[in-house]
């Protein structure tokens, strides 16, 4: 079945640009457009898209109170949501993150980037591009732990290999790529990510890349 699109972006040349590029592809469908984060919870509701295509900057409410909305308790339905993005709005992004984005995009990235990423997202995984991560982490190295403080009780309830599938993904690596630097299976990666999740109360790998950096398990630069 295609991947049911929502476009949320208040400039409609964009949205129009956005969908002439997904419509091209054969497993995406785009289900309905929004100008604004009010219009984007209406369009949730009625249209039940699998991912939602969300600007940050928008008139009457933002993209962060809409994710927040869409994805938090009492969600109508399963949409997951990819947060587009320049770097002069970065400190949103993470906000969107916290709200329960399931990743972000630069508005510039390539037509391919662009459906790959919606590809990820509607699987469920976290569109993590680890470049991108690294420059928004950086960015915000004064506001996170500086490694002296005392290490979460929480991470005290993970197993060593736990901890160090928990830093891969905070590097933003996928399943696959944690495997091969593990000498595991995908399989075993899966259970060790599902265990960390567990544990620690997350809901998905984003909030899992955001904790180890706010834990100061990983530090911003780090490899």
């Amino acid at each position: 079945m295609a991947i049911r699109v929502l476009l949320v972006d208040d400039q409609p040349l964009l949205r129009t640009g956005f969908r002439m590029i997904l419509e091209a592809e054969q497993d995406i469908a785009v289900v309905g457009e929004a100008g604004d984060g009010l219009q984007a919870l209406d369009q949730v509701r009625a249209l039940q898209p699998d991912v939602v295509l969300m600007d940050i900057r928008m008139p009457r409410m933002d993209g962060v109170e809409a994710t927040r909305q869409i994805t938090g308790p009492g969600r109508d339905g399963p949409a997951k949501v990819l947060v587009l993005t320049t770097f002069d709005l970065d400190e949103y992004v993470v906000e969107a993150l916290r709200a329960g984005a399931s990743g972000f995009l630069l508005k510039d990235a390539p037509a391919n980037e662009l459906v790959q990423a919606i590809r990820v997202v509607a699987a469920g995984e976290a569109m993590l591009a680890p470049s991108i991560t690294r420059r928004l982490l950086d960015k915000y190295a004064g506001h996170l732990p500086s490694g002296d403080e005392p290490v979460p009780e929480t991470l005290h309830t993970l197993t060593e290999r736990e901890v160090e599938v928990l830093k891969l993904v905070a590097r933003g690596l996928s399943n696959a790529e944690i495997a091969a630097d593990l000498f595991v299976s995908e399989t075993t990666v899966k259970t060790h990510v599902g265990h960390v999740l567990t544990k620690l109360g997350l809901r998905d790998r984003v909030q899992a890349a955001v904790y180890a950096y706010e834990s100061g398990l990983v530090r911003p630069g780090a490899q």
